[in-house]
């Protein structure tokens, strides 16, 4: 299977950073990065939106990355929801601390806003963002890209203003997942002001129709950043955030015949390439056997009740993607990232040897396993299972076997940066195993996600993954190197609660093939994660600026957890929040 080869080679999960020597610890975290010769690094982090491991082989730039960094075998994201990923990625924190729990405000409802900017902003988290602890430290900071769903959602409304910690702040907004014809912000003379970038007319060369394309401009304005400050007397750091390759909104593209992933004009089929740009492999090699689980039907993933009978399916019942749609889909998201690639070309080429460059994505993606069709926010490894890639000063190129999650970028940021992280970070600086390739501290990760519907048209994944997400129940989950454990929610009340259970264990097959909760050669490993999950429960009263407890940290590592506080079947879980209208 050609998808499993080139994923072998490939399956780079990068975070690499050294060039340093040892850092001081306190508490068992390490702190502090001793300063390179070169004084402090600058950091840039590139980060993709529904980016999919499926399509990881088709970056040249990413392989160049990966020859040169440490390489991760397992980096996930905490939930595989846009925006509460984002702000985990801000905050170093899961999502019951942030409080962002969904992709929009879903209002009106009981609780106030359950997700998007207004429940990042009302909860507390732009101060504590890493970006605002870095600028303090003296960096200059800057931001280029997608942001937060519902940031300045009326086009041509007044702005909410920049928010703190960014030296500059150049949001694109959301009529960017088009492509074209997008507004953005732009700061003058202290103000956030919102410009427009207007789509060229039909008839217009495909080459002008590209310089207007959304992720191109936020490659020369990313570029533009670099090299405004590379040279100065202060390290920055840089966020990037492409579209790429989310689907378009809305029923129509910005041109004729714009499929529902809308990459480049340069990289579609045209005369004399047929088969458009897939980067580094042929397009017409990318078919569903590199979609893991297209084949599989869902009959043997129904959950199990707690004493073992089949509990209630929740898999939305519908079509799913037929083989030739959704191997053309995947051949345009294919297609989209070769734009982000050429981008992180450009940034791999203007930056000098003290900075740290860092793919990876928001989340994952699927296309049709079992009867999920198309869309995310599953515990599975289609969406949660994310590349990154990092290179930088010193690094020794390797593969890492960590279990990272994107909670832990913005700890080791800070420490890259001199700094010591926040006591409610819950995530953990990676730099103790960026030099040594055979260093390993943490054996699990976890997922939690909050069931919601999309509301009305602010939500981007409504139109095409809608029905998908909002299928998806309320869970927490744990996730070893072998195996996933799922407590999911299925009462679809307010109050109640009715917890059913799916495991997988990955040496039985690449993907969620088999619910095996109730297999008995299965109970030994379905305890061990029970209880590990039970104590991931109990420490979810930790919330916004509240210390992270030492007992919370230590679940990701080895060892013993310690007393077991009640049984997880019973311990507390926030309902999935309904909004009532």
């Amino acid at each position: 299977m050609l998808g499993s080869v080139r994923l072998g080679v490939v399956v780079a999960l990068l975070f690499s950073t050294s060039g340093c020597t040892g850092g001081r610890r306190h508490g068992g975290q390490e702190l502090v990065l001793d300063p390179t010769p070169l004084g402090p690094p600058s950091i840039v982090l590139v980060l993709m939106d529904d980016f999919s491991m499926d399509l990881l082989p088709t970056m040249r730039n990413a392989h160049r990355m990966v020859q040169n960094g440490a390489s991760f075998r397992h980096s996930y994201v905490v939930d595989s929801l846009c925006c509460v990923s984002r702000a985990s990625v801000f905050t170093g924190q899961y999502p019951h601390q942030h409080r962002v729990l969904t992709n929009t405000a879903n209002l009106p409802n009981p609780v106030g806003p359950l997700g998007g900017w207004r429940a990042f902003r009302d909860n507390g988290n732009l101060r504590r963002s890493v970006n605002v602890n870095l600028q303090r430290a003296g960096y200059v900071t800057g931001f280029v890209g997608k942001y937060l769903n519902e940031f300045l959602p009326a086009q041509g409304g007044p702005p909410e203003g920049q928010p703190p910690g960014w030296s500059e702040f150049t949001a694109i907004l959301r009529s960017a997942y088009d492509g074209w014809d997008f507004e953005y912000t732009a700061t003058d003379a202290g103000s956030l002001s919102v410009r427009r970038l207007p789509a060229p007319d039909p008839w217009a060369a495909d080459a002008e129709k590209d310089r207007a394309y959304a992720d191109r401009f936020a490659g020369r304005r990313a570029v533009g950043f670099i090299r405004r400050h590379a040279s100065g007397e202060r390290p920055y750091f840089l966020e990037v955030a492409t579209y790429a390759p989310h689907e378009r909104v809305g029923l129509r593209g910005r041109y004729d015949g714009d499929p529902m992933f809308p990459p480049a004009f340069r990289d579609r089929p045209h005369p004399g390439r047929s088969q458009g740009n897939c980067g580094a492999v042929r397009c017409g090699s990318l078919t569903v056997a590199d979609l893991p689980g297209f084949r599989d039907r869902a009959g043997d993933n129904r959950p199990r009740l707690g004493n073992g009978e089949p509990g209630p399916g929740w898999r939305a019942r519908g079509p799913r993607p037929r083989a030739h749609d959704a191997a053309e889909a995947l051949r345009n998201r294919a297609r989209m990232v070769q734009t982000v690639d050429r981008m992180l070309g450009r940034i791999l080429d203007e930056v000098d040897a003290n900075t740290y460059v860092v793919l990876t994505s928001d989340n994952g993606y699927h296309l049709g396993p079992g009867s999920l069709g198309r869309g995310k926010g599953t515990p599975y490894d289609t969406d949660v299972h994310v590349p990154l890639i990092v290179t930088g000063p010193g690094v020794l190129p390797g593969t890492r076997d960590d279990m990272v999650s994107n909670i832990d970028l913005a700890p080791t940021f800070e420490v890259l940066a001199g700094l010591r992280p926040p006591s409610y970070r819950a995530g953990q600086s990676l730099v103790g195993t960026l030099r040594t390739p055979s260093r390993a501290p943490h054996d699990y990760v976890f997922f939690e996600h909050t069931w919601s519907p999309s509301l009305g048209g602010s939500d981007p994944d409504r139109w095409y993954s809608g029905a998908s997400i909002d299928a998806v129940p309320s869970y927490v989950a744990v996730r070893s190197r072998n195996a996933l454990l799922v407590r999911l929610d299925l009462d679809p009340s307010w109050e109640g609660v009715e917890v059913a259970w799916e495991f997988y264990d990955y040496r039985d097959a690449p993907f969620e093939r088999t619910n095996t909760f109730a297999e008995p050669d299965k109970q030994e490993e379905v305890r061990r994660l029970r209880r590990r999950l039970g104590v991931f429960l109990s420490c979810r009263s930790t919330t916004r600026d509240a210390p992270v407890t030492a007992r919370c940290r230590s679940l990701t590592r080895p060892g013993p957890i310690g007393s077991f506080p009640h049984d997880v079947a019973r311990s507390p879980q926030p309902k999935r929040l309904r909004a009532r209208q």
